[in-house]
């Protein structure tokens, strides 16, 4: 048996062992693969993420259809709310902090400047979701594991995805989240001297796994409905809260902004291992953070109804703008003003961002970015089990199975608030970076169908139609299960014919 003394020490050498792996996949294998396909998939749609953004205001919103079960399908907003709820979590907050920790402020740079090039493959991998998307009774699922098979004939390849996704979102990801919640709180109960310790957390876990599973046993649309009443509302207050810490620093802005440029391209650091370190960790928890080319969010995208496969491709990208150059900027800028505008210290530090607010408002400030880290990290814990159901579905529709994930997703959420912050992120790196590899290998060959999928969107529009989508427009698709081809007489204004 492993003595209380010696857990520690494993759990450290534990994180030190992967540690030392992930650095060398991610900077010699994935950076450079997640680059590369990503300035294909840029170029290739004649810089969509970019060109587009307008339209992706525009598709937004839109009605669902009508699901098999006589309610309404999941919207497209639903589904970028699901994605979000995944996507807007604790990587904008802890993971940002962690990357400028680790890699300094030029961090903040790499993940701006990824940002950009990702959303191609946002775009890609959504499209191709939405496109390989099959039916069920509450409407459609689907994602990579469903395009892998459908399109490239490779079963194989999906069952692996779907098991990295089930190890990555509701296990690993899943207690990384259960683990911020406890440690904020324990945080706020530190500052009022209430006390802290491991049934703190155990009560706290309590607490996550109990209301997680009014939500979770109610199905995807409970999941939506939740994801759509809290993701605005704390998204809106951390904005404002961001704001007026620059507000009231206005002085050191401009400071932040060139210590920013500085660290990206290593006018401060020691050499090229130095700047490594700072693109890799830049990369890491941005990918961490907006999640595209990933494989996650085409599993909320594909649940959408939707009239054009196209149209929830622009909508996920938007969410990969939204979350690092709008909600990663936030936390940047509160971690850096709240820090000064010198170069920070190693230490992996997950409760960086909140003692940073605290320095610019007060001790007050504390206990309300502990309400928006819980808010943030539970709304991804549900996003993170409904990834897992997608997947889980793919692999079998048995009821027992379905229920047996349930019960081992919640033992995960009290397991997260009971472990170790170091580990947990340390596998994550693992996982996500398995995970983004086997997704990125597979929606390269495929980037020419949503090529053909956007110039027929565009077609529409330029005639002055909102584009509508049938299989036969695209000549030679195969695997395509829904988008049927209209039948006279047939109302495909709100997608009722997919």
């Amino acid at each position: 048996m492993i003595s209380a003394d010696a857990a520690p020490t494993l759990s450290a050498s534990l994180t030190e062992a992967i540690g030392g792996v992930n650095d060398v996949f991610w900077a010699w294998i994935l950076i450079p693969l997640l680059v590369v396909v990503s300035l294909y998939f840029t170029f290739g749609s004649g810089l969509v993420q970019l060109r587009m953004i307008p339209e992706m205001f525009k598709v937004v919103g839109g009605t669902p259809e009508i699901a098999p079960d006589g309610k309404k399908a999941v919207s497209s907003l639903q589904a970028f709310m699901i994605s979000a709820a995944a996507r807007v979590g604790t990587g904008n907050i802890v993971g940002v902090a962690v990357a400028i920790s680790l890699g300094g402020p030029g961090a903040v740079f790499w993940m701006w400047a990824m940002a950009l090039i990702v959303g191609g493959a946002s775009f890609v991998e959504s499209t191709l979701a939405q496109l390989y998307k099959v039916r069920d009774r509450t409407g459609y699922r689907g994602g990579p594991a469903y395009y892998m098979e459908r399109a490239l004939g490779q079963r194989w390849l999906g069952v692996l995805f779907a098991i990295i996704l089930i190890l990555t979102f509701p296990m690993v990801f899943n207690a990384a989240q259960s683990n911020t919640i406890a440690g904020a709180v324990t945080n706020s109960s530190e500052s009022l001297g209430t006390g802290s310790g491991l049934w703190l957390s155990a009560g706290v876990g309590v607490a996550v796994v109990v209301a997680t599973a009014l939500v979770i046993f109610g199905g995807v649309r409970r999941i939506a409905h939740t994801a759509q009443a809290l993701i605005p509302a704390f998204a809106a207050i951390y904005v404002i809260i961001g704001l007026v810490i620059m507000a009231m620093n206005y002085q050191a802005v401009p400071g932040v902004f060139v210590m920013i440029f500085e660290h990206a391209f290593g006018l401060r650091e020691f050499g090229a291992a130095a700047l490594g370190t700072v693109i890799v960790q830049g990369v890491r928890r941005g990918m961490f953070s907006n999640e595209a080319g990933l494989g996650s969010a085409p599993n909320a995208a594909a649940s959408a109804s939707v009239t054009h496969p196209v149209k929830q491709g622009l909508v996920q990208t938007l969410g990969v703008y939204f979350d690092t150059l709008v909600l990663c900027t936030v936390t940047a800028f509160i971690v850096l003003l709240g820090r000064g505008t010198e170069p920070l210290d190693g230490g992996l530090e997950g409760d960086l961002a909140q003692h940073a607010v605290m320095a610019s408002l007060g001790p007050w400030a504390l206990h309300l970015m502990t309400l928006i880290l819980i808010l943030v990290a539970f709304t991804s814990v549900l996003g993170n089990y409904y990834y897992g159901e997608s997947n889980i579905e793919y692999l079998t529709r048995n009821e027992s199975v379905m229920f047996g994930y349930k019960i081992v997703f919640l033992v995960a959420t009290m397991l997260g608030a009971l472990g170790s912050i170091d580990l947990v992120w340390t596998l994550a790196d693992t996982t996500m970076g398995l995970m983004a590899l086997v997704n990125l290998v597979a929606i390269t060959p495929l980037a020419m169908i949503t090529f053909k999928l956007l110039k027929d969107y565009n077609e529409q529009r330029r005639e002055g139609r909102d584009p509508v989508f049938t299989r036969d427009r695209v000549p030679g698709l195969k695997g395509v299960e829904c988008w049927d081809p209209a039948t006279e007489g047939t109302d495909v204004s709100e997608g009722s014919r997919v």
